[in-house]
C-alpha cells in the first residue's frame, strides 16, 4: 500500500510517500480502507519527535480519519466488512489502510461525508471536552478562545455559541477572523496587531474572560492568563506557537484562577462513557446544522507533507483533509 512514511523524527520535510505492507486486524481489531484523514497539529508534533507519544519506527501520522472497514479480527462482532466508519487511532491514517483497535472506532453517521468525517471528531470531541467537561462553562459567561481560526478554534466557538456564552475569537489575521465570526463569534481580536491582554480586558470592561481556550500557548499564555477573571479558567490545549510558556503562579494566586490540562485523548480512555455523551452531543449538533467542521483544504496524500509543514507554521485554517483511495478496495 501507499504510505506516507516516517523513517526517523526529524523535521517534517523528510516524510516521505512510500510503500508499506498491508496491515492485517489483530484480534480486537479493524482494518480499514482510509477514504480521507484530517489533518491536525498534534501530526506536525509527532513526526518531528515532539508530542506525548512516540510511535515505533518507521509509522505514517494522521490521527484522524474515515473509510470503510475491509477486514475484522477476531472477537469483532459490532462491525463487519463494508462498514463506513471513523477512526481516531492518534497515527496510520495517512495511508491506504490502517489497523486500528476497536475501541478506537465509530460508525460513519448518515448524512455525513469521509471528508467530514475526517475532520469531525478530534477537533470538536477536544473542544466540548475542554469546554463542558473541563471548564463547566454556563451560560451568559465570556469564553475567548486564541487561535480561533483553527480547526479546534472554531469548533470551541461552534459549542461555545449553542453553550450560551459569548464568544470573543481571537487570531492573528483579519481572514482568520473573518471565518470565526463566520462560525458565530460574537466579538474579534486581532492579537498580531495589538496587546492581547489590554485587547482582552477592553472587551469584557476591565473584568476579563471567565475562560480562556488556549491552543496556541507561546508568548500569548501569559497576557490571556492575565486576562482572565476573577476565578477564571484558562484552558491548556497545545502549543500551536512552538514555546511551552512558564507561568509565573502568583497570577493563578491573585485573582483564584484555574489553570486546567485538557488532553482530550486520554480523557477518551479514562471515561468512556462520558465521551459516549460527548459524541451523541456532537451528532446532533451536526444533524441539527449548527456544528460542521470547516473544510477549507483539500489535497492528495502526495500533498500532505507539505500540508503538515504548512500546518505547523500556522499559515492554515478551519481544517485540511488528504484524501485517499486504493483501486480495488471497497467504496474507493
Amino acid at each position: 500500500m501507499k504510505a506516507l512514511l516516517c523513517m526517523a523524527y526529524g523535521p517534517i520535510d523528510t516524510l516521505r510517500l512510500g510503500d508499506a505492507p498491508d496491515p492485517t486486524a489483530a484480534p480486537g481489531e479493524v482494518v480499514i480502507a482510509v477514504r480521507a484523514c484530517g489533518l491536525n497539529f498534534p501530526d506536525a508534533l509527532i513526526v518531528q519527535g515532539l508530542y506525548q507519544t512516540k510511535p515505533p519506527l518507521p509509522f505514517s501520522p494522521g490521527a484522524e480519519f474515515a473509510g470503510t472497514i475491509l477486514q475484522t479480527g477476531a472477537g469483532v462482532t459490532a462491525y463487519k466488512p463494508g462498514d463506513a466508519v471513523i477512526a481516531f487511532a492518534g497515527h496510520g491514517g495517512l495511508a491506504e489502510r490502517c489497523a486500528v483497535d476497536t475501541r478506537r472506532v465509530m460508525p460513519l453517521p448518515a448524512g455525513m461525508s469521509f471528508e467530514q468525517g475526517a475532520a469531525f471528531m478530534l477537533t470538536y470531541g477536544t473542544a466540548i471536552h475542554a469546554l463542558q467537561d473541563v471548564a463547566q462553562l454556563q451560560p451568559g459567561e465570556t469564553l475567548a478562545v486564541l487561535g480561533a481560526g483553527g480547526g479546534v478554534g472554531l469548533a470551541a466557538v461552534d459549542i461555545a455559541r449553542a453553550m450560551g456564552a459569548r464568544v470573543i475569537a481571537a487570531a492573528s489575521s483579519k481572514a482568520k477572523l473573518q471565518l470565526a465570526q463566520a462560525h458565530g463569534a460574537d466579538v474579534l481580536l486581532d492579537y498580531a496587531s495589538g496587546d492581547l491582554r489590554q485587547g482582552l480586558l477592553a472587551l469584557t470592561d476591565g473584568q476579563g474572560a471567565d475562560v480562556v481556550l488556549d491552543p496556541v500557548g507561546g508568548a500569548y499564555a501569559e497576557a490571556a492568563l492575565r486576562a482572565t477573571a476573577w476565578r477564571g479558567r484558562y484552558l491548556v490545549v497545545g502549543f500551536a506557537a512552538g514555546d511551552i510558556p512558564r507561568i509565573p503562579l502568583n497570577l493563578a494566586l491573585l485573582k483564584e484562577r484555574q489553570i486546567l490540562g485538557v488532553y482530550w485523548g486520554e480523557a477518551v480512555q479514562r471515561n468512556p462513557k462520558q465521551h459516549a455523551g460527548n459524541v451523541r452531543q456532537l451528532l446532533q449538533g451536526f444533524t441539527a446544522g449548527s456544528l460542521r467542521p470547516e473544510i477549507t483544504e483539500q489535497v492528495t496524500l502526495d500533498q500532505a507533507a507539505q500540508a503538515i509543514a504548512r500546518l505547523s507554521r500556522r499559515e492554515t485554517m478551519g481544517k485540511i483533509v488528504v484524501r485517499i483511495g486504493r483501486s480495488g478496495d471497497a467504496g474507493a
